[in-house]
């Protein structure tokens, strides 16, 4: 009787696929990925790894999504179960960081410094936000998904995403950093 055994190397080369809409996706889709990402966490680091593990779960999820239209709201989602996973798990040494992204260039309009100066108070009102609030109004001012879109993504439903976007809106409009910039 002849056996035959499965090694892990040769069962770990059987199994390493390699989609390649899966790397024009990626290419394609990062930026808008990290941004979220970043808008998540307090650290630019902190949001490259987010964004590392939440793709990781989609490439090994790949063959398994039926709609790849929908894969922004699939890597969304991961994005989002990740950093509430990380945020139930969090040490205590954790600290959020002063530094922000750069911005993106905005064309004609006001003076760079004044923009950059609103860019960074807005920044810090809404990391200030609690993590649901603060990926609400991501979700919905930054990724500019409706609604119904925004509630979909974190398993909400769409009057708490309403209620929840007006006592943020509420809390960055009370901010007084907000208000000297204004």
């Amino acid at each position: 009787m002849t056996r035959t055994v499965c090694t892990s190397a040769s069962h770990a080369a059987t199994r390493s696929l390699t989609y390649p809409s899966f790397s024009s996706y990626v290419k394609a889709r990062q930026p808008v990925l990290l941004r979220t990402a970043r808008s998540l966490t307090a650290n630019p680091s902190d949001a490259e790894d987010l964004l590392q593990t939440a793709l990781t779960k989609t490439y090994v999820a790949w063959e398994r999504i039926e709609d790849h239209r929908a894969l922004d709201g699939y890597v969304r989602r991961a994005l989002l179960n990740t950093r509430t996973s990380q945020w139930r798990k969090r040490k205590v040494d954790e600290f959020a960081c002063d530094e922000l992204p750069e911005p993106e260039p905005v064309p004609g309009g006001d003076d760079p410094a004044e923009q950059q100066a609103l860019h960074d108070a807005m920044w810090r009102a809404i990391s200030k936000l609690p993590a649901r609030q603060r990926a609400m109004v991501v979700l919905r001012y930054y990724e500019d998904l409706s609604e119904a879109q925004t509630a979909e993504v974190l398993g909400v439903s769409v009057g708490t995403v309403k209620s929840a976007v007006s006592r943020a809106l509420g809390k960055l409009r009370e901010d007084p950093e907000l208000g000297l910039v204004r």
